[in-house]
């Protein structure tokens, strides 16, 4: 899925080892693997270096950071970093002239005939993982040309032309390249996946082989297409704003949207062309929380945002700083925390748009938060559940009969201990991945984006170069795992797609994001305590040995939980895996486990920004 699955083998250098310091450093300093990034004018980091590379030519034309956001958008989608055209895109935008901080709801939604009837009438417990029946709706192109529209300067045809360019030709990644041989199997189910991705169909090695130019024509094509569009209709006097537009419309209603449901449909999809018409591109307001005078924003609870705001709201009643970074007792504190986050998350979140609503208001109530707080004991509980948030926000649970099932775990749900190890597959699916786009400019615009869907294996859909997302697999059939949740026509899944953004004194403070599934907050929690409470800098904390939990429903295929299950890095002291076994936990080891994060803070003393991009594979940022 990522390069986190390849990656963990590598060596890893000791740093930010509770305490430690390298020959040659003064107390305080540590080293950190790749150098922070300082710009002056502009900051654009996501996780290919070309796609960095297409944000630094749209701000060298004289874009703006939502600009090159899109571009970045653009070019990952094109080069298959875990995310292409088919796929979702959520983003957070500070916008400097309001002061306020925008949302951006790109998720695709479930087609017509999506239902829990149909997907058990095919004998399926969960909607599938991959294939035509995974897919949601297109949200990229919608989430790219609204953005572009409403808070860029630049024309479509530029913000795209890196992207197109890729399209023609571009020298492949090994983790793409080999990521698409390991899944060619899959690929050969669908006719045009396997005509796009296996260039050397027959042979043993039927994928690109790293290095070698990938050429995706029809994805071309279309992407001309949306070009073409623009173009005529700023001949016919259409304002730039409205030029995009019609593009957007071409994607959704025209030839491009009746060849996505053709191609789809042939292979054994739902969509229709009125599913794609009436889909729509939400702008939203963010949910915040305060943590210690610090504005934390993330998208509402159609993702996992809100369970890093649970998490912050609990551990406000905790002195962190005093238990120190990753002592057996920090690292229990915010282990337990994030269980009552995240089984709240597991059963109550899910689209706002539909009946019923989650009860979001109770679930970020201070009060709520210091009752849950006082759950954590001085060991794990692995059958902590969902909380009742409802009273808190003056109401009545209607599930309230189920809240004394949801801690219980069926057999299927609980994934045994003993497979561990990087090559098992549920933490392929824990982990699934993504990429992250991040974007800041000297006029005070910055852009936080977590986009996904479309990942190889896709099946891409007829002649249109595009890759169809599997976020279906996000539903759950049985009410029992969150009645909130449940597929239904024109509903969006609960996803784990989850960028941030924090301002403190009315300005930017932090952005930041992840790929990593089930992962995602977690990691992003732990990076913000590192700045806050600890006082790391950007690139530190982008690097810092995390922990992870496994005591929650992984987000895709079974949908299962390791009660109790911790990752830690491999340079943990044995005392603290000591202190740790003690308290309940059952440990895996690896030489990274920090995302790849990657994030942008901001010096208002100095005017300038710095860029931390994960020390993971491809990650990678320029500044100027």
């Amino acid at each position: 899925m990522k390069k986190i699955f390849t990656l963990v083998t590598l060596l890893s250098f000791s740093f930010l080892t509770f305490g430690q310091n390298l020959p040659g450093l003064a107390p305080g300093q540590t080293p950190t693997e790749k150098p922070i990034l300082h710009g002056k004018n502009w900051m654009a980091i996501t996780g290919k270096p070309l796609a960095a590379t297409a944000g630094a030519t749209i701000f060298n034309q004289g874009g703006n950071a939502v600009d090159a956001a899109c571009a970045m958008l653009a070019a990952t989608a094109t080069m298959w970093d875990v995310l292409s055209w088919g796929g979702e895109t959520q983003a957070l935008i500070y916008h400097p002239e309001l002061k306020k901080v925008i949302a951006i709801n790109a998720l695709g939604y479930a087609p017509t005939g999506a239902t829990v009837e149909f997907y058990k009438s095919q004998g399926m417990e969960y909607p599938p993982a991959f294939g035509p029946l995974a897919a949601t709706t297109p949200g990229t192109p919608g989430g790219l040309m609204t953005m572009l529209a409403e808070y860029g300067t630049l024309s479509l045809e530029q913000v795209l032309a890196p992207a197109m360019q890729l399209a023609q030709g571009y020298p492949i990644e090994a983790q793409t390249a080999n990521s698409i041989e390991g899944s060619k199997e899959r690929i050969k189910e669908w006719p045009y996946s396997k005509e796009v991705f296996l260039s050397h169909l027959g042979e043993e090695r039927e994928a690109p082989t790293p290095g070698e130019i990938f050429v995706q024509k029809d994805l071309y094509e279309t992407l001309k297409k949306l070009v073409e569009t623009e173009k005529e209709a700023l001949a016919a006097g259409k304002s730039r704003e409205e030029a995009i537009y019609a593009a957007n419309e071409r994607f959704y209603k025209g030839d491009i949207a009746k060849e996505i449901v053709r191609g789809t449909r042939e292979q054994g999809g739902l969509f229709t062309e009125e599913d794609l018409a009436n889909w729509k591109v939400k702008i939203e307001e963010p949910l915040m929380v305060d943590y210690k005078g610090i504005q934390v924003y993330k998208l509402q609870e159609w993702t996992q945002g809100p369970a890093l705001l649970q998490s912050l709201n609990i551990l406000e009643n905790f002195d962190l700083k005093q238990m120190g970074y990753n002592s057996a007792e920090y690292l229990h504190t915010v282990y337990q925390a994030m269980n009552l986050a995240f089984a709240d998350r597991d059963f109550y979140y899910s689209d706002p748009a539909f009946e019923p609503k989650s009860p979001i208001q109770g679930l970020l109530s201070k009060e709520y938060a210091k009752d849950r707080a006082k759950l954590i004991k001085d060991i794990n509980d692995p059958k902590m559940g969902a909380g009742d948030p409802y009273p808190y926000q003056g109401g009545s649970n209607p599930f309230k009969n189920m809240l004394s099932l949801e801690g219980e775990t069926t057999k299927e749900q609980i994934h045994l201990a003993e497979l561990s190890g990087t090559d098992d597959p549920y933490f392929e699916a824990f982990f699934s991945g993504t990429t992250s786009i991040q974007a800041a400019d000297k006029d005070g615009w910055v852009v936080s984006i977590t986009p996904s869907g479309g990942w190889v294996p896709a099946v891409i859909a007829g002649r249109t170069g595009v890759g169809l997302s599997q976020r279906m697999q996000s539903f759950v059939l049985d009410e029992k795992l969150n009645p909130y949740n449940l597929p239904e026509p024109g509903k969006r899944p609960r996803v784990t797609l989850t960028p941030s953004l924090a301002l403190k004194d009315g300005k930017p403070f932090l952005s930041f994001a992840v790929q990593g599934g089930d992962s995602q907050d977690q990691n992003l929690l732990q990076f913000f305590l590192n700045v806050v409470e600890f006082d790391m800098n950007v690139q530190e904390a982008v690097e810092a040995a995390n922990m992870n939990s496994l005591q929650m429903q992984s987000s895709f295929g079974a949908h299962e939980i390791k009660p109790g299950h911790m990752i830690l890095r491999d340079d943990t002291p044995v005392w603290i895996r000591s202190e740790l076994v003690k308290k309940g936990y059952i440990m895996d080891f690896w030489p990274r486990t920090s995302g790849p994060i990657n994030a942008i803070w901001f010096d208002w003393k100095h005017g300038s920004m710095w860029g931390g991009s994960a020390n993971y594979g491809d990650d990678y940022g320029i500044a100027w």
